[in-house]
């Protein structure tokens, strides 16, 4: 699932969802509306591909509306040898009043820097991944997430890195 797998899938169940339940309605098919804000903080690892396993910290501010399906967001990561990303993108919940745990899409452009550590072939970097998330009732949410960054190939070599972090998010109301 590093090749952008995630992202596709964003994109595929976003526009089906903008179909089913966004375009008839008085906003329009991609239409801001009302959202939540919240403030996102993750820790873990680097885990995959050429890159030195080693901790890294992940922080996003989702911000308080959405396009359609889609919500908004900031992020910035840092890594224990100062790879730094910074960017901004969109995310997509998948959620089901069935069952307790939700699933978070989300696919972000931003610029990278390898400070000490692993090189990604260019500053863009993009970085796409999912949350399988447990909510409370007072709305903070705790993730297991896995997200892969990379160029998606605009530079000679794509070496790519992968994270896996636990999340947690508290609305701001």
């Amino acid at each position: 699932m590093a090749d952008g797998t995630f992202a596709a899938l964003m994109f595929i169940l976003g526009l089906s969802d903008v179909q089913s339940n966004h375009c008839g309605t008085e906003l329009g098919c991609l239409g801001r509306s009302e959202g939540t804000a919240r403030i996102y903080a993750s820790a873990g690892e680097v885990v995959k591909r050429r890159a030195r396993p080693g901790p890294e910290t992940y922080f996003r501010y989702d911000l308080a509306h959405k396009n359609g399906p889609f919500g908004n967001a900031v992020g910035f990561s840092i890594s224990e040898r100062q790879e730094a990303w910074v960017g901004y993108g969109q995310t997509y919940l998948i959620q089901s009043e069935a069952i307790p745990v939700k699933a978070e899409l989300h696919a972000m452009t931003g610029l990278y820097d390898k400070g000490l550590g692993h090189g990604l072939g260019g500053r863009i970097a993009f970085r796409s991944g999912i949350d399988l998330i447990y909510e409370t009732n007072g709305g903070v949410r705790y993730a297991l997430s896995y997200d892969h960054r990379s160029h998606i190939a605009i530079y000679k070599e794509n070496p790519g890195m992968e994270t896996i972090q636990f999340a947690v998010s508290f609305p701001l109301k």
